[in-house]
Order: C-alpha cells, then structure tokens, then sequence
C-alpha cells in the first residue's frame, strides 16, 4: 500500500547542488518547482527532491552521546568503487568501516549533509533480495 516516494535533502544553493548531485551521483533531473528541484536515479524508485533553504539543516539525527545516523543511505554493488570515486573527485569521505561484513562510509555534499553509502550482505535480512522475497509472500497471502 505505502512505498517511499521521495526524500527531500535541504540545500543553500539551488544551481550548484543541481551540478553537484547529477555530476557525483548520477542524478537526472525530473522537473523543478519554485525552491525545488527533484531527481531520479539510474536505479531504484525513490526520487530525491532539493529544496532551497536559508541556511543550513539537519540531515541526521543523535544516537548516543555524540553518534550520529544519517536518515537514509544509498546501496551500492561496489562499495570500494563508490568510495574512490568520490575521493577522486575531493569530495569529503569517511574511511569505509565494517560492520558484521556490511560496508559503509559516509559522504558530504556542498552544504555538508552526510549520507552513507552500504553495500549489500548476501544472506542479510536487510538485502534487496530478501525483502523482494517477504514482498511476494505477503502480497500472496492477501
């Protein structure tokens, strides 16, 4: 019934973060709207939306003490690719960490909102392939 449709990331400037996500992340742009620009990506059905802001916005929230978790994450096959790719380009990275064999790093676009970036674990209740498979059954047993 409900699927994720869009995800709306606040930018201080419209034009150059425009450049930025379609340059760094593939991104093709659908339309635009007064202070807004929204995206779809190579893969995967949940557009992305840029919204002109004053100034800068929270794009992660606080776990634990000073932890913080960003509010969703990009799925990437090549984890080590994605990673050089942004480094190549000097664009600000975490060091791609481990955990339970899921790899991850973080990125920072223009306006400094961080994003992770997983690679997905065969066998993982969480992979893509995984969740297709409880999908199925679920629509099967209405």
């Amino acid at each position: 019934m409900f699927k994720v449709g869009s995800v709306f990331i606040p930018v201080t400037d419209i034009e150059k973060s425009t450049e930025w996500y379609v340059k760094f992340l593939g991104a093709k742009v659908i339309d635009s709207w007064g202070d807004g620009v929204g995206f779809y990506l190579p893969s995967g059905s949940t557009q992305l939306g840029l919204v002109q802001v004053e100034s800068p916005q929270p794009t992660e929230f606080i776990t634990k003490g000073d932890r913080k978790n960003c509010y969703f994450n990009f799925i990437v096959d090549d984890i080590d690719s994605a990673h050089q790719h942004f480094k190549n380009n000097g664009i600000a990275t975490t060091e791609i960490d481990d955990f339970g064999g899921m790899k991850f790093f973080d990125f920072f676009d223009l306006d400094g909102n961080p994003f992770s970036v997983v690679n997905e674990v065969e066998g993982s209740a969480y992979h893509s392939d995984n969740i297709r498979r409880m999908q199925k059954k679920d629509r099967n047993n209405k």
